[in-house]
């Protein structure tokens, strides 16, 4: 397989087709995270207020509004679950659809209507995909959590140091499932499969290209990863004004440092976060469009070699089948004994009759 090729035919692919760019921001919403910070941050800011004569209710909240107030952030909680679910899956799907009808005609004309429209049918067989994968996710996370809890309470800790193996023996783990996740996504697609025949389509391409598939995925996942953090630096020395307000209201025993770096540290992280989501779009394209050729690439083959197999029996079977067919060797006979019949005909023409 030729790796140079797939890489710069990944990227012509998204600077001549930006709208690409888009599906990868769809993309990357189920990617996201870091809305923990927030909350602490916030408890900081509580704490802080209560401490300076800042009057905390909570306590003469009703029963019946604490639960809807919980209802509503289960319901907010769910809502936006889906709705992230919904354009990531659009978004992985359009790019794989997109990268596919790129490759197959460089003057595609690709719109967001078309690539939308083109991912319809595989909506919710990718989705299915994606979600038994996160359920396999978890369920192996409880089950490593569980041993690695109860091996600490029966060894009084000294399993932890055992375990610490484990955890750099699942670095390669999980970067094997993140190949065979793409790979089975590009299947559903490309080969309009079903989720369970997109899972064994995936993992056979994946099994049998191993050697190409450790070099894709060493430059893809741990090269995005890379990236992803060189391009989340930035985010680094915006924190700094905050924390310097953190440090600056716990000497003085004021809040205002807390606030101004707070309402600083947000105008910066708000001003990069346009280029932040645009960024990490573009790559997500560049990942994506990669991952669909090279699936591509590693199943052309097999099918070109079929679809001959497939051609030469379809002959065979025409000539099985029509027998009265006419031959080159029966035409050629044919022609050859054509004039000594008409020879043979005219022979009887020159003689004369007896009775003359």
């Amino acid at each position: 397989m030729d790796y140079g090729e797939i890489f710069s035919k990944a990227w012509k692919i998204i600077w001549k087709y930006k709208i690409l760019w888009l599906f990868g921001i769809f993309a990357s919403c189920s990617g996201g995270g870091g809305n923990g910070g927030g909350g602490g941050i916030n408890s900081g800011l509580q704490f802080s207020g209560n401490e300076y004569g800042y009057s905390n209710n909570l306590n003469n909240v009703e029963p019946w509004a604490v639960a809807l107030i919980i209802a509503a952030v289960i319901l907010l909680a769910i809502v936006i679950t889906v709705i992230v679910i919904a354009v990531s899956t659009v978004g992985r799907a359009g790019l794989i659809q997109g990268a596919k009808m790129a490759d197959e005609n460089e003057d595609a004309q690709l719109t967001f209507s078309s690539i939308f429209n083109s991912v319809k049918p595989f909506f919710w067989r990718v989705v299915g995909l994606n979600l038994l994968i996160m359920v396999g996710y978890f369920a192996i996370l409880m089950i490593l959590g569980m041993i690695y809890l109860f091996s600490a309470v029966l060894t009084l800790g000294l399993a932890l140091i055992c375990l610490l193996p484990l955890c750099c023996v699942l670095i390669p783990v999980f970067w094997v499932l993140t190949t065979f996740v793409e790979m089975a996504n590009v299947a559903v697609v490309v080969e309009d499969l079903s989720i369970i025949d997109g899972l064994k389509r995936g993992w056979q391409v994946f099994r049998d290209n191993l050697g190409e598939m450790i070099v894709m995925g060493l430059v893809l996942v741990l090269g995005g990863m890379i990236v992803g953090i060189l391009i989340a630096l930035p985010m680094i020395p915006i924190a700094i004004p905050l924390i310097m307000g953190i440090v600056g209201s716990a000497s003085n025993e004021t809040g205002g440092p807390v606030v101004s770096g707070l309402i600083f540290s947000g105008l910066c992280c708000a001003a990069y976060l346009p280029v932040l989501i645009v960024v990490g779009g573009i790559i997500r394209a560049y990942i994506g469009s990669a991952w669909t050729l090279t699936y591509l690439r590693l199943t052309r083959r097999p099918v070109e070699k079929s679809a001959d197999l497939l051609l030469d029996e379809l002959n065979n079977a025409i000539e099985d089948m029509d027998p009265k067919a006419p031959s080159a060797e029966s035409e050629t006979t044919d022609e050859i004994d054509e004039p000594a019949d008409s020879t043979e005909d005219k022979a009887p023409d020159d003689t004369l009759p007896e009775d003359f």
